[in-house]
């Protein structure tokens, strides 16, 4: 019965604790500041006819090909992933409006979850974001440039200076659920892509081609 009681004890003295721990914000150090969202522009890929060697992981499944992210007459960009004998895994188009058109996606992983999930990681790695209500914040070692979403913040992460692009991270209320590098910036567009889903296996890795 004693041990009954101490650990009745203990379990009320450390729940409340794990609680707030579990429900504590990973941006809650960051602190509202002044400065030009508008910076964070100037890290937009400059995609005309560029190629990358890409490496994708969905859950158990492993693909790896080139991915081709071409402007068009119309100026709309399409984005289009084969594999290296010309089997097309997926077509994409963002236009100029923000627009999105799925043209072909393989069949067995044409699920409405897998369409949007490839949409929003593509939005992030395109940065052509609605800046209206966005404001920047800082934790006193990076700039933080918000963007409200639906259901939390988009974070373009940079130095304080925002001259260099430290990483793109898609959040819920809490905590980051996509986070996105984009390095090595030559002619306008990265050398090296990266983005990771936090709760679920789904990687994409691009390096760039050398023509």
């Amino acid at each position: 019965m004693r041990i009954f009681r101490m650990r009745y004890l203990w379990l009320n003295s450390v729940l409340p604790v794990l609680l707030l721990t579990g429900c504590t914000s990973a941006y809650k150090g960051l602190q509202r500041t002044g400065g030009d969202v508008n910076c964070v522009r100037q890290f937009s890929p400059a995609f005309d006819a560029t190629l990358y060697s890409t490496q994708v992981n969905i859950l158990k499944h492993h693909l790896s090909g080139l991915l081709f992210f071409k402007q068009m007459p119309d100026s709309s960009l399409r984005v289009v992933f084969a594999n290296e004998m010309g089997f097309k895994f997926f077509d994409f188009e963002f236009d100029k409006q923000g627009n999105f058109t799925k043209h072909y996606l393989l069949p067995k992983m044409d699920k409405k979850a897998v369409v949007t999930t490839l949409r929003k990681d593509f939005e992030l790695v395109l940065l052509r974001p609605d800046l209206s209500q966005a404001h920047v914040a800082t934790d006193n070692r990076y700039s933080y440039i918000v963007v409200p979403t639906a259901k939390g913040n988009n974070y373009y992460i940079t130095d304080t200076a925002c001259t260099q692009l430290l990483r793109i991270e898609k959040s819920s209320a809490r905590k980051p659920v996509v986070k996105v590098w984009m390095e090595h910036y030559t002619k306008g567009t990265p050398d090296t892509i990266r983005i990771e889903h936090q709760n679920f296996r789904f990687n994409i890795s691009l390096q760039k081609t050398r023509k």
